[in-house]
Parts: structure tokens; C-alpha cells; sequence
């Protein structure tokens, strides 16, 4: 089994070449359930960005780990929008405009302005959130004019399927998106889109930052 170190030293070697647009790729560590001393060591071994999934654990790793620029890729309630906002670099996840309200309400009365991703549901999935894509621009825009967030591009997760095709159809899609708002909006400058499972067609496909945590820590322990 390879150590985390030599899993990122992998991962940076094979984004070193950049997207299929040509542009650089950010490797972000997934942190879900990792300890302080395994996400340390990822750090160590070059990684500069590292994202929870989870607002609790965001806040009670936040003092424990240093040396990386942090972000918030989970789904977040409403109630655990004053763990995030103004201690993360990047929030990944507004995927819908009660939360963005709530987001800009609690950057305003901190005097600061969050950066945010626009969350798209690209493949329509019940059991995702997110705007749909037809409505991605209009909602971009929306949020755009809140005072208190700064949307920086788009995330979403591509569904679980063995269909190349159609998560190469969706993945395309998705950058199309972006390149239409990165035309409107010179703040826009992240499309965030690949996990462990489907990275490599994300990058090829335009993703210009992936999450990743199992590729780099290895498999969960499951509780027993």
C-alpha cells in the first residue's frame, strides 16, 4: 500500500501537465474523518489545499492543522454557516439562494467578503443538490450581486456510472458553463469537478481543481 506521501508526490506528477484546456490543476485533499497528523503529512509532502466535507469537523481540526489554504466542500445547513464563513478560503458548496443569503449575511457582519463556487447538479440527481444547469448562469449572476460573496466559478459532482460517454457529455458541459461566466466575470477562475473515482476524465474534460481523498490517504476504516 502506498503511503500518503508517496500518493501525493504520484497525484502532483500526473497534474503537472495541467487540464485539457491547458491550464493548471489545484489537488485539494479531501480531509473527511482524517486526523490532524495524516493531513500534516499530506501537507508536508506538497499539498496546499485541503477541504472538509463536514462543518463540526471543519471547525475542530481548524486550529489543529496549518500551512494550507482551507476550504468547505460539503453540503452545508444553515445553522453551521458561522463554523465557515470567514474562515475558509473557498466555500465550494451554495447550491441553493437560502443558503447564499445566509452565507452574505454572515461575511457582511464580519466585514469580509467570502469567495464562493455556484454547486450545479449537472446529471439532475434526486439525491444531489445543486441548480440545475439550465438555470446555473442566471443563479450565478443572482449571487453575483449579493454584497458579502464573490462567486469564483462552479462545482459539481459528475453521477456514479461506467457510462465514459455520458460522464464525458456532462463534464463538457460543465465547462462549457464555466467558460460562459469566465467570459462575463474576471473573478471566475475555478471549475471544481473530479473525485477519486473520476478525476483523470475531469481534468481532460476541463476541471481545473479535483478533491481528492481516498487517492491520496487511502480507504476509510469503517467502524465496527
Amino acid at each position: 500500500m502506498a503511503t500518503i506521501e508517496e500518493n501525493v508526490t504520484s497525484l502532483r506528477a500526473a497534474l503537472a501537465g495541467g487540464n485539457g484546456a491547458g491550464e493548471k490543476v489545484t489537488l485539494l485533499a479531501a480531509t473527511k474523518t482524517r486526523t490532524p497528523e495524516e493531513i500534516a503529512r499530506a501537507i508536508a509532502a506538497g499539498i496546499a489545499d485541503i477541504g472538509e466535507n463536514k462543518a463540526q469537523e471543519f471547525r475542530d481540526k481548524f486550529s489543529l492543522v496549518q500551512g494550507a489554504r482551507r476550504h468547505f466542500i460539503g453540503h452545508l445547513q444553515l445553522n453551521k454557516v458561522k463554523y465557515i464563513v470567514g474562515r475558509c478560503d473557498l466555500l465550494h458548496s451554495v447550491d441553493r439562494d437560502e443558503l447564499a443569503d445566509a452565507v452574505a449575511r454572515r461575511a457582511r457582519s464580519l466585514g469580509t467578503v467570502q469567495d464562493i463556487l455556484v454547486e450545479v447538479n449537472i446529471g439532475g440527481e434526486e439525491s444531489k443538490s445543486g441548480y440545475a444547469p439550465e438555470a446555473a448562469r442566471e443563479a450565478f449572476l443572482r449571487l453575483r450581486g449579493l454584497e458579502g460573496l464573490r462567486p469564483r466559478g462552479l462545482m459539481a459532482m459528475l453521477p456514479e456510472s461506467d457510462d465514459e460517454a455520458l460522464l464525458s457529455a456532462l463534464a463538457d458541459r460543465m465547462r462549457e458553463l464555466y467558460e460562459a461566466l469566465k467570459r462575463e466575470d474576471g473573478n471566475v477562475d475555478t471549475l471544481s469537478m473530479g473525485m477519486s473515482g473520476d478525476w483523470q476524465l475531469c481534468v481532460a474534460h476541463g476541471s481545473n481543481l479535483v478533491r481528492l481523498g481516498t487517492a491520496i490517504f487511502g480507504a476509510r476504516e469503517i467502524a465496527r
